[in-house]
């Protein structure tokens, strides 16, 4: 298997230096300290307790990754400051403050303006990447624009083509459900998102880390990119869905209608890696059953 899940505390895992490998990319989505029920994670910390944890983290992850090696930081956009404080902390040279805005309704306040999207700190082992592919994509044109682009444009740092898997209608077949249709997490990272990092900062035989797995979509992502791939995840029912996950792909999880979205960029099909020939005998079914015995 090109993929590993450990069902532990990644955090306690980081301070043991446990890795028997180094690691090229890692995409840390933390708990936000927010009060949110997780039945492993307690979300409501003191500030101080929580932000020294995140720095520990971000050293950890650091003492394990390649050099010119990235992590993805993703976090709420009020903590801006101490997640750039956290990485510099930690040894991480800044490359770019990425700006999600969500394709969702901004959340409103009656005394400053309404909040509209999420912040991904990317940073690197040294001050160079040690990849970094330039991929190109085809937005709609602006109002004012009167031409077609034939080659599309560079992905900047403002990610508004990405929608978030919201608790409503838009969280569509990806969104995982138990069998009377509820949400088995709000928290759970779109495809989308988690393909243009990895597309963006590693090659096929690259290894992936995910510390907060979730329900798995970088692992996911990750296996069909051609990538290994690394998963910590506290909680055991994630970590059994995420197992399930990746040894049957769903349709709603199939990377491949994403690929014309990038189809302008010089190298795709040497970063993209083998995708039809793993759905050819791995592809699972869309109505897979991810929470059964």
């Amino acid at each position: 298997m090109n993929w590993k899940i450990i069902n532990s505390d990644s955090i306690d895992l980081l301070s043991r230096r446990f890795f028997g490998e180094k690691v090229d990319l890692t995409f840390l989505d933390p708990p936000f300290n927010q009060n949110k029920d997780y039945n492993y994670f307690d979300d409501d910390l003191p500030d101080d307790h929580y932000w020294q944890l995140m720095l520990d983290t971000c050293k950890g992850i650091y003492d394990v990754t390649s050099d010119g090696g990235a992590i993805y930081f993703m976090q709420r956009e009020k903590n801006t400051e101490r997640v750039l404080q956290c990485l510099r902390e930690a040894g991480w040279t800044f490359q770019n403050l990425i700006i999600w805005k969500k394709k969702t309704s901004a959340v409103p306040s009656n005394y400053k303006y309404g909040k509209h999207y999420q912040i991904i700190v990317f940073a690197t082992k040294n001050v160079s990447p040690r990849v970094f592919n330039k991929l190109r994509i085809s937005p709609p044109l602006p109002a004012n624009y009167k031409f077609e682009r034939e080659n599309g444009i560079y992905v900047t740092d403002v990610w508004d083509d990405i929608r978030e898997l919201t608790s409503g209608y838009f969280a569509g077949d990806e969104a995982l459900r138990t069998s009377d249709g509820v949400r088995f997490h709000k928290q759970q990272s779109p495809i989308a998102l988690l393909l243009r990092i990895i597309l963006s900062s590693s090659n096929v035989g690259d290894v992936i880390f995910d510390p907060f797995a979730g329900t798995g979509t970088a692992l996911v992502v990750a296996e069909q990119l051609g990538r290994k791939s690394i998963g910590i995840e506290i909680d055991p029912e994630n970590a059994k869905c995420i197992e399930k996950r990746l040894k049957a792909i769903r349709d709603a999880d199939s990377i491949n209608k994403y690929y014309k979205d990038y189809i302008n960029t010089e190298n795709l099909k040497e970063i993209w890696g083998s995708v039809k020939e793993y759905f050819s005998s791995k592809k699972g079914s869309s109505t897979l059953n991810l929470f059964s015995e």
